[in-house]
């Protein structure tokens, strides 16, 4: 969309749309910028609540606490060092000073991060520099260490090393936005001399889009399934009319195009992203080229789901979404087909169906730039996602083969062991609790900052919970936080788990298993809330059907009262 009609977008009804509280420090013009974030926003229902600082205030806002932006206060805080003042900065150096001027500036960085966490719980986005080449020393710039070329990347690299040990602190990569559009796109010199403004109103659609992502997957909204069409997609050609032999995959020609575009399918594969095949085809004749074709670079190993056919694509994708137990709007379609494209979006709704360019050659470009799968962590667990999800194919052909429920539930010999929260399992948590908006009662977002805080707190107490059967394990799948309020009581801070386990009965060897907890610590009550998302009401009666009573807002259980429920878990 254009800055004009994001504009627009400004006018439109934002009443019901997720709020968050974002404040912008920059030390040049960002009034544009925070008009395009707001009208962003509005395409992913976020109503972003934004408080902007007046230009060249980064420092006295943040070392002042009793600054503007801790009366806020913030969810979100977007840092804006502009490479032009920083070229200012350098300017006015004295010639020993250039060397250092890398330093000085990454330690304000640490200082201000530093700052800000020791008053607020704030996550900051800081915006990388794009890149200014003086040249004053031309190509041998990148040798001599007190050229400002030199400086920056220096600046740039120490940034990723730092947000690397910052569990609250992200870079939004606008530099490589002025690679891919170029610098007379990204700035226009006459603008900046005039208004301060460094960002031309033509790249600030890109910016606003490239900082939303980021804010969509803090607050839980991203991507996790790559649904992908076979013939003229995933090869060139159709594998039931050319054959194998005939199929255009390799290192020659336009297979080059879909070599490389697969190649992009199995990193995301590697890095956690579940991926799904949906053809019109035999499955037999879908299969050959997986197991046979010397060039595939993908192979059923990779392949979460692999759903071949010829019902409609529509039907195969439910099909799909009924499995991995994920929404829609959390899935991606690519198909070369633009008639089934269109018939996908028309019957479901939420799922992203990106336009890929009629030429091959062009499919990686095109999605380099879409940034489709956004995260904001990862975790050893990510690596096996394909390998879980293929178990739960296989799970969910053997269970209609039993006659009821229970029985399967008995075959599956389930184990879980349940453990407090420690260094090997808070990178998990923290992910979870970020990445689950199915089944999470009050849809509290934790850090790991926040978490590794809350296990030295007295009044918490803190459950994980796995989950193996004979098909394979399924990880860390369930957490519950406690925070005792009263004597009596235990407040269900957080439960919240992977949707890959429901209807396995876990719910009630939770509840068997913190009731046990308070028992032994002598509290009487348990008190739940569900707080209502777009997305959580299917555990709107989680607590009415585990025998809670409801209390105004709240959701109470008599521990004395309590009857442990027969589950077909047991605990390691």
């Amino acid at each position: 969309m254009t800055f004009i009609q994001l504009k627009k977008n400004l006018k439109n009804d934002y009443t019901n749309f997720k709020k968050i509280k974002i404040a912008i420090l920059g030390d040049t013009a960002t009034q544009f910028l925070t008009q395009a974030l707001r009208g962003t926003g509005f395409n992913y229902q976020l109503d972003l609540e934004i408080w902007e600082a007046d230009f060249n205030q980064i420092e006295r806002q943040v070392f002042d606490p009793t600054s503007d932006l801790y009366e806020f206060p913030p969810e979100i805080i977007i840092v804006f060092y502009s490479t032009h003042k920083l070229l200012s900065k350098y300017n006015k150096l004295k010639p020993e000073q250039y060397a250092e001027f890398a330093n000085t500036h990454l330690k304000m960085v640490s200082n201000i991060t530093t700052t800000i966490h020791t008053h607020l719980k704030s996550k900051i986005i800081y915006f990388n520099h794009t890149e200014i080449d003086d040249s004053v020393f031309g190509n041998y710039a990148n040798k001599i260490e007190f050229s400002f070329l030199y400086q920056l990347r220096k600046i740039n690299y120490e940034l990723m090393v730092f947000a690397g040990t910052q569990t609250n602190f992200y870079l939004c990569d606008i530099s490589s936005i002025q690679n891919q559009f170029g610098k007379n796109i990204f700035f226009q010199p006459s603008v900046y001399i005039n208004t301060e403004m460094v960002l031309s109103i033509d790249i600030l659609p890109e910016i606003a889009s490239k900082t939303i992502n980021l804010i969509k997957a803090m607050t839980g909204i991203f991507n996790k399934c790559l649904i992908i069409d076979l013939d003229n997609t995933m090869w060139g050609g159709i594998i039931g009319d050319d054959g194998l032999e005939n199929i255009q995959l390799g290192s020659l020609g336009i297979g080059k195009a879909f070599t490389e575009f697969q190649y992009w399918v199995k990193k995301l594969k590697n890095r956690g992203i579940i991926i799904a095949i949906c053809s019109k085809n035999t499955e037999s004749v879908a299969k050959e080229p997986f197991e046979k074709h010397p060039d595939m670079v993908l192979h059923l190993d990779d392949i979460a789901l692999f759903v071949a056919n010829w019902n409609s694509k529509v039907d195969n994708i439910r099909q799909i979404q009924s499995i991995l137990n994920i929404g829609f709007d959390s899935m991606v379609f690519l198909d070369d087909n633009p008639f089934e494209r269109n018939i996908v979006r028309e019957n479901i709704k939420t799922i992203t169906v990106p336009e890929l360019p009629e030429d091959p050659a062009d499919y990686l470009e095109f999605l380099y730039q879409q940034n489709l799968f956004e995260t904001i962590s990862f975790s050893n667990e990510d690596a096996e996602r394909t390998a879980q999800y293929q178990v739960e194919a296989k799970r969910s052909v053997v269970q209609k083969s039993f006659a009821n429920e229970d029985s399967f539930l008995k075959s599956l010999n389930m184990v879980s062991l349940v453990e407090p929260f420690n260094k090997f399992n808070i990178p998990r948590v923290a992910q979870l609790s970020q990445r689950s908006n199915q089944f999470n009662l009050r849809t509290v977002r934790y850090t790991e900052a926040d978490i590794e805080i809350l296990t030295t707190q007295n009044n918490f107490y803190t459950f994980s919970f796995t989950l193996t059967d004979k098909f394979g394990d399924n990880g860390l799948i369930c957490i519950i936080i406690l925070k005792k309020e009263e004597e009596s009581k235990l407040f269900i801070d957080s439960w919240l788990m992977s949707c890959r386990v429901l209807k396995r009965g876990m719910e009630n060897f939770v509840l068997n298993t913190i009731v046990n907890y308070a028992n032994e610590k002598g509290y009487n009550y348990l008190v739940g809330e569900y707080v209502p998302t777009a997305k959580n009401e299917m555990v709107k009666n989680h607590y009415l059907h585990l025998g809670f009573k409801q209390s105004a807002n709240l959701w109470i259980l008599d521990i004395s009262k309590y009857i442990p429920v027969k589950t077909n878990i047991k605990e390691k």
